[in-house]
């Protein structure tokens, strides 16, 4: 139970970039809230929503350069919360999705602190489908798979089996997976899947400066290096792909968003 003289923790996913996608009630929590902590893929056009009075905490995590550890983030939401009532935890995309939302819900609660999860739209499917192309098709895809590509080469007990992966759905969608890709490409090939399968990489998929690269699975590494995409990166790999609708596709937000390198 949260004890009255403490706040409330929202967990707030911010969508893909576009402020535009920003739900309804993100928005008012976004605007209301008395502090706010964001991550490094928070477009600065969500920031200008608060109220002047609304302390803003930067808790962003690059790859290679962790500014601030997942302990500290935790610590610090417990602090905060026990000094205002409305605490927002504003994550890229949705917070449930690869973001850590889910320890800091656990840590927040085990703390005696009130939290409330608000969904966003998720990345893997939003920017795809600002290039008019579907994640699945009824003629080409009934299932998908969502996957973290950030993991290290070198882990001892890596979590994704790629190999197995090859051939467990129709399609697939990795976040994060722009430096591991060589790697990732090489062990999907080795359980199977089809080396001319269709790919591409998106970045920067709903905001100003969005590029797309289309390619087979055993090039696009090879050309995404020779063209130098960089994060933030979604790679999609599936004959879903060869149904693209390009009529479809909006214009990019003319947004400041952050590049990770």
């Amino acid at each position: 139970m949260n004890d009255s003289k403490n706040g409330k923790v929202f967990l707030v996913g911010a969508g893909p970039g576009d402020p535009e996608l920003l739900t309804i009630k993100a928005n008012r929590l976004i605007s209301e809230c008395d502090a706010l902590l964001y991550d490094s893929l928070i477009p600065q056009e969500l920031l200008e929503l608060v109220s002047p009075s609304c302390e803003l905490y930067f808790v962003g995590k690059k790859r290679g350069h962790h500014s601030v550890s997942q302990n500290k983030i935790n610590s610090s939401l417990v602090k905060i919360a026990q000094r205002y009532q409305c605490v927002v935890r504003l994550k890229g995309g949705d917070p449930f999705l690869f973001g850590r939302g889910a320890e800091e819900a656990q840590y927040l609660v085990d703390k005696g602190i009130a939290v409330e999860v608000v969904p966003g739209i998720t990345a893997g499917i939003a920017v795809p489908a600002y290039m008019g192309i579907p994640v699945t098709h009824r003629l080409a895809g009934s299932s998908v798979t969502f996957v973290t590509g950030h993991e290290g080469i070198d882990k001892r007990r890596p979590t994704v089996k790629w190999r197995l992966l090859a051939k467990a759905s129709d399609g697939i969608v990795i976040y994060m997976g722009l430096h591991n890709l060589k790697y990732i490409v090489e062990e999907l090939i080795a359980g199977g899947l089809d080396p001319i399968t269709p790919t591409v990489v998106i970045q920067q998929g709903t905001v100003i400066g969005q590029r797309y690269l289309k390619s087979t699975l055993n090039q696009i590494s090879n050309e995404t290096k020779k063209l130098k995409y960089h994060s933030p990166s979604i790679v999609m790999i599936g004959a879903a792909i060869n149904y693209q609708v390009g009529a479809c596709s909006p214009l990019p937000a003319q947004v400041t968003m952050p590049i990770i390198f």
